[in-house]
């Protein structure tokens, strides 16, 4: 199995992220878009019905004005049939065009002077509230939609229509309120117009402002990813360096000190053997200091630089941990099922799964008091998961870190920036647990 870029990977997810952060950057967008265009479109379309609805009264105001108010003489005010004939005729060919639908005169009493409905003609409705403005000379009134007052008994069945009231003057120069009724084809048309010629204008502003601000969005998840893959590379320079340190030390204990030692050690038993005029317990003594150093400094250079994990593998390396805890008598169960090869991990991720079990059990050993420990590993095709827990006098998590504990503080930072993620749980009196998690990006994936 070749050995994976890690490096290849994890500048592969820094672009994933990348992409992940416009994405999420334009969906809030496009959302933003929507949020702002639905109420705009509808303000834009209310107000292009009312500007439809003054064109209608401005139109409707020079028809009563100027063409039906002076055609309304005294006989058709008395009622006179022949006058309301000749008026009748005049009003027809209006109709006949579509659109107009209807056509009331009123006097300002509420009393309908004339319609083409002649059923209508002579009654009397109670007038609305604004009645009396348009009397007086204010602006008419236009409306659009159904009309379902008692006068517009004849128009209820016809949908939606244009209502309009405007003050006009008869032949006489009597005031009158004429109504008229539009087909609301005219009225729609004239909104869609508007509503068409503004709303493409107002959405591509809300676009372009959005486009301006993707450009710097998109600058400052790339400045982020070049800082974090530098901070990534930063750190695993440190950790490759701290590896070489480790190398050297131990090299130079095991090749000078510790064979020294040895060959003093060797020196003292013969002296013992050949007759000394030293008194044999001191040197008895003196050889029993050098060979726990001796195991001592052999256990140093071993943490120092663990040749298990190259030569064994991670699954073995990390039970092997557990051998310092048994010979104190500490019970430890030991849980790595294989994961097979397609997801084992790579050479620098085991090294910190190892390095973490390590300063965890080594913190048990040292500073916790436990009876018993269990580790855990677990992999699977998302993620892989290390817990270690104990059941000792624990801590408080929230205190400044004792010496203890501040190489887990390092660690955390190291797992954090690999792409995982350091928790440690504890309560005092309550034992410790220590759950580092990697995802999938981190591990080798079949070939």
């Amino acid at each position: 199995m070749r050995r994976p870029d890690v490096h290849a990977d994890t500048a592969a997810d820094d672009r994933s992220e990348v992409r992940r952060a416009v994405t999420r950057f334009l969906g809030l967008g496009l959302l933003a878009l929507v949020v702002v265009a639905v109420p705009a479109a509808l303000w834009i379309r209310a107000e292009a019905e009312q500007h439809a609805l003054a064109n209608a009264i401005v139109m409707t105001d020079r028809l009563a004005e100027y063409s039906i108010g002076p055609l309304v003489t005294q006989d058709v005010l008395d009622g006179d049939r022949r006058a309301m004939a000749e008026l009748d005729a005049w009003v027809r060919p209006w109709l006949a065009e579509d659109a107009i639908v209807r056509i009331k005169i009123w006097n300002t009493d509420g009393r309908i002077v004339y319609s083409d409905v002649p059923q209508l003609v002579g009654r009397r409705f109670d007038t609305p509230q604004w009645w009396s403005r348009v009397v007086a000379g204010g602006a008419g009134e236009a409306s659009l939609g159904h009309h379902l007052a008692p006068d517009n008994a004849y128009e209820s069945d016809s949908g939606e229509l244009v209502e309009v009231y405007v003050r006009a003057h008869a032949e006489t120069g009597q005031l009158l309120i004429v109504e008229a009724y539009f087909d609301d084809a005219a009225v729609r048309a004239e909104q869609t117009a508007v509503l068409l010629g503004m709303a493409p204008v107002f959405l591509l502003s809300l676009a372009l402002l959005q486009l301006v601000q993707l450009l710097p969005a998109i600058r400052l998840a790339r400045r982020i990813q070049v800082h974090q893959a530098n901070r990534r590379r930063l750190l695993q320079f440190a950790v490759e360096a701290s590896d070489l340190e480790r190398r050297r030390i131990a090299r130079d204990l095991h090749d000078e000190v510790i064979q020294d030692l040895a060959g003093l050690s060797y020196a003292l038993e013969a002296e013992a053997t050949h007759g000394s005029h030293v008194p044999g317990t001191l040197l008895e003594r003196a050889r029993a200091i050098l060979r726990a150093n001796i195991q001592t400094l052999r256990g140093i250079t071993r943490d120092l630089y663990p040749a298990d994990l190259d030569t064994l593998g991670l699954d073995t390396a990390l039970a092997r941990l557990a051998d310092p805890l048994l010979e104190r008598g500490i019970e430890v169960t030991v849980s790595v099922p294989d994961a097979g090869p397609d997801r084992s991990l790579d050479r620098e991720r085991s090294a910190l799964i190892y390095r973490v079990a390590r300063e965890a059990l080594s913190n048990v050993l040292k500073h916790s008091g436990a009876d018993s420990v269990e580790l855990s590993l677990t992999r699977n095709d998302f993620r892989v998961l290390l817990i270690i827990r104990d059941d000792g006098c624990g801590f408080d998590p929230s205190a400044a870190p004792t010496t203890g504990h501040l190489g887990l503080r390092i660690l955390r930072d190291t797992v954090d920036v690999a792409g995982g993620s350091l928790t440690v749980q504890s309560t005092i009196g309550g034992g410790t647990s220590v759950i580092v998690s990697l995802d999938r990006p981190f591990m080798v994936r079949g070939r």
